[in-house]
């Protein structure tokens, strides 16, 4: 590739690397601007008198510490039950043939196909049924019925990866079948396993349009839907707005930065074989 080309390539990177990244900058740097600076006609790129009354507001609203307990308890138990499905059902895809194993595979695929609005109603319907609707673990099982397809399908493709003769050599020197999922199956489908897990922690830290069906009292709210009190009839508070995004936005991206190294690994591994 000659010189030429890598600064073309380059100045295309960069540009859609400031594309992506200014509406980030803009709500982070609107959080710090008094009410004010942000309506002024002319745009305002760095806060002139910077404060952090917008975040007062925010952290001194009760409602914002229960919507993170309940966010971060519909998450980690979202993520600790769909890895749990997910792995037990794409082993039993890739290492077993069975009666309806294509039909299966082409469920999951259907499912994910399926857009949201499309069965949040009948979703919604079925909890209230169920006396599930405007609970927690009715949130979860909404959550889970949008991660799994894609944690089932995404972990298959890992799986698919691992040698069977690694477990039939473990098999061969004592270990039961369990016993060779657990020590040989499970550590070279761990990568895998975290980035799967990130992505459906993501999907369900951030989900905002199930919740809006599903959760009416406050004492039910996550911090997705908890920012609609921020939108009033008179009109919206974009300082707390911006401000509760970006505090909503901090946790993601600092853990996200910490694992990206074993994400792209994981990624990489499981698109090898599918």
């Amino acid at each position: 590739m000659s010189r030429v080309s890598r600064t073309v390539y380059t100045v295309i990177g960069l540009a859609v690397v400031v594309i992506w990244l200014f509406p980030v900058y803009w709500m982070v740097n609107t959080a710090f601007k008094p009410g004010g600076d942000m309506l002024t006609v002319t745009p305002q790129f760095f806060p002139r008198h910077p404060t952090l009354a917008n975040f007062r507001t925010v952290v001194d609203d009760p409602v914002f510490w229960t919507a993170l307990r309940n966010s971060a308890l519909v998450a980690g138990a979202t993520v600790v039950i769909a890895m749990v499905i997910a792995f037990l059902a794409a082993l039993a895809i890739a290492r077993f043939r069975f009666l309806g194993r294509r039909v299966f595979l082409f469920a999951v695929m259907a499912v994910q196909m399926v857009p949201l609005v499309a069965i949040v109603i009948p979703l919604f319907l079925t909890l209230s049924t169920l006396q599930l609707a405007d609970t927690l673990p009715g949130l979860i099982v909404a959550y889970l019925v949008f991660s799994l397809p894609f944690a089932v399908w995404t972990l298959r493709g890992f799986i698919s990866n691992v040698p069977p003769e690694l477990e039939e050599a473990a098999m061969v020197d004592g270990c039961s079948r369990l016993g060779a999922i657990r020590r040989v199956v499970l550590p070279l489908v761990l990568p895998g396993l975290i980035s799967t897990s990130i992505f459906t922690m993501i999907l369900a830290w951030n989900e905002y349009l199930l919740t809006y069906f599903i959760i009416s009292a406050n004492k039910n709210y996550t911090l997705p839907l908890w920012l609609t009190h921020f939108t009033l009839s008179e009109g919206v508070q974009y300082g707390p707005l911006m401000a509760g995004s970006t505090l909503i936005a901090v946790p993601v991206i600092i853990f996200f930065m910490i694992i990206q190294k074993r994400i792209a690994s994981g990624l990489t591994a499981g698109a090898v074989k599918g």
